[in-house]
C-alpha cells in the first residue's frame, strides 16, 4: 500500500471518528432535551389532596335563623306643615287606635282657612243675588219687559256664581282637613317604639327627608320570617307547628305556626321565604330581634358536608373540583345548605362518593390533568 493510499484511509477514518463523536453528543443532547421537557410536564400537573363528602341525612329537626318583625309597624308623619305644641305619648307606651299622639300649631294653616271661610261667605251672597236677580229677569221676561238675551245673561251669572261658591266650599274643606291634621292620632292599636317629635320643633309635610314623629307597632303578635334551602322546602307547609327559641330566654320555647310560604325559590339565595306567626302576649318576643326557629322534618332525603376549603366561589357561582378515575379534574356546580362553621352543606350536585380536590387551584379547569397525593394511611402502608 502506498503511502497516498495510506493517507486518504487514515483521514477518511479521522472523518468517520468525528461524525460518529457529533451524532452521539447530538443524540445525547436530544435525550436530555426529551427527559426535561417530560420532567418539565410532570411537574406542571398540580397535586392535589382528595377528600370524600361526609354523608348527613336530611331527618329529625330542622334549626334555621329567623327574623322578628311586628305584625303591624307605621312610622307617623306630619301631614299638615307646623310647629310641635306638644306630644302625649313616649316609647313603650301602649296606644289605642284614635288616640292623641301630638298637636301641632299651623298659624298659615289657620289664617289660610278663615280667609276661605270669608272668601266663601262672599261667593254664597253674590251666588244668592245671582239667583234673586236671574228669578226676577225671568218674571220679567214673561211678562216681555226685557229681551230674552238679558235674561239668559243672568242666569249664566247664576251658575258661574254657584260655581265659584262650590269652589270656595271645597276649598274651606280641604284647609280644615289640613287644620285636622294638627291632632295626629294612632292608626292601631299598639305600642311606641320611637318618638322623635319635640315641643317646638318644625315639621314640615310631604318633606323626603323627614323622620317620622313616631313609630308605632302592634306586637300583640309576631310574625317570624325564615329562609328554607331547598331541599328541605318540600317538608315545609302552611299549618305546620314551628317551635323558636331566643338566646334571653335559654330555657324557653315559643310556639309558632307557619303561616305562609312565598311558593317560589330566591334566585340569589335558593331558598324559600316562609313566615311564622306567634302569639306574643306578654311582649317577650321583639320585633328586629334574632330567633332560632326549629321545624320537625319526616326527611328521607341525604345531603353531605365539605370543609368551605373545597368550594370555589366565582362567575359560575359555587362549584367542587372532581377527581376521575382517569386522573382529570372536573368542575361541578352544587347548591349549598346550612353553613355549619367548619363545614358547609352541599344538598345539590354531590354524592357521598364522589373524589372532591381539596384547595384546587385557582387555575384549575374542567379537564387538566392532577396528581393525587396519597393519603396518611395509603403513606403508612406503603412505609411498612
Amino acid at each position: 500500500m502506498s503511502d497516498a493510499t495510506r493517507s486518504r484511509l487514515m483521514a477518511a477514518a479521522a472523518i468517520v471518528t468525528v461524525v460518529a463523536v457529533i451524532g452521539a453528543g447530538l443524540a445525547s443532547r436530544a435525550g436530555r432535551e426529551k427527559r426535561l421537557t417530560a420532567w418539565t410536564h410532570e411537574q406542571a400537573i398540580p397535586t392535589v389532596a382528595v377528600i370524600r363528602p361526609t354523608p348527613m341525612a336530611v331527618d329529625g329537626d330542622l334549626t334555621l335563623p329567623a327574623s322578628l318583625q311586628a305584625m303591624e309597624t307605621a312610622p307617623i308623619y306630619a301631614r299638615t306643615s307646623g310647629y310641635v305644641r306638644r306630644w302625649h305619648v313616649d316609647i313603650g307606651d301602649t296606644v289605642r287606635r284614635g288616640q292623641l299622639l301630638a298637636e301641632l300649631d299651623a298659624p298659615e294653616v289657620e289664617q289660610q282657612l278663615e280667609a276661605a271661610r270669608a272668601d266663601l261667605e262672599t261667593a254664597i251672597a253674590n251666588q244668592q243675588l245671582a239667583a234673586t236677580t236671574a228669578q226676577r229677569w225671568n218674571t220679567l221676561l214673561a211678562k216681555d219687559a226685557v229681551s230674552k238675551q238679558e235674561a239668559d245673561e243672568k242666569a249664566g251669572d247664576l251658575r258661574a256664581k254657584t260655581a265659584i261658591a262650590n269652589a270656595a266650599r271645597a276649598n274651606v274643606a280641604r284647609l280644615a282637613t289640613l287644620a285636622g291634621f294638627t291632632r295626629i292620632t294612632a292608626p292601631f292599636d299598639g305600642i311606641v317604639t320611637t318618638r322623635t317629635a319635640q315641643v317646638g320643633a318644625l315639621v314640615t309635610a310631604g318633606n323626603a327627608a323627614a323622620q317620622p314623629l313616631f313609630t308605632i307597632a302592634d306586637i300583640r303578635r309576631i310574625r317570624a320570617f325564615v329562609r328554607v334551602p331547598q331541599l328541605y322546602s318540600g317538608e315545609v307547609k302552611p299549618g305546620m307547628a314551628v317551635t323558636m327559641t331566643l338566646p334571653e330566654y335559654a330555657s324557653r320555647e315559643f310556639p309558632a305556626t307557619l303561616t305562609r310560604s312565598a311558593g317560589a325559590l330566591e334566585p340569589s339565595s335558593g331558598a324559600l321565604l316562609v313566615e311564622l306567626q306567634a302569639a306574643n302576649a306578654d311582649r317577650a318576643l321583639k320585633p328586629g330581634a334574632y330567633a332560632q326557629a326549629r321545624f320537625p322534618l319526616r326527611g328521607g332525603g341525604k345531603a353531605v358536608t365539605l370543609p368551605p376549603s373545597a368550594l370555589i366561589i366565582g362567575e359560575d357561582g359555587v362549584q367542587v373540583a372532581l377527581i376521575g378515575s382517569d386522573g382529570k379534574a372536573e368542575l361541578r356546580s352544587v347548591t349549598l345548605g346550612r353553613d355549619q362553621g367548619k363545614t358547609v352543606e352541599v344538598v345539590a350536585g354531590l354524592g357521598a362518593g364522589d373524589a372532591v380536590i381539596d384547595s384546587p387551584p385557582e387555575s384549575l379547569q374542567t379537564g387538566d390533568p392532577v396528581r393525587r397525593l396519597a393519603s396518611k394511611e395509603e403513606q403508612a402502608r406503603a412505609a411498612r
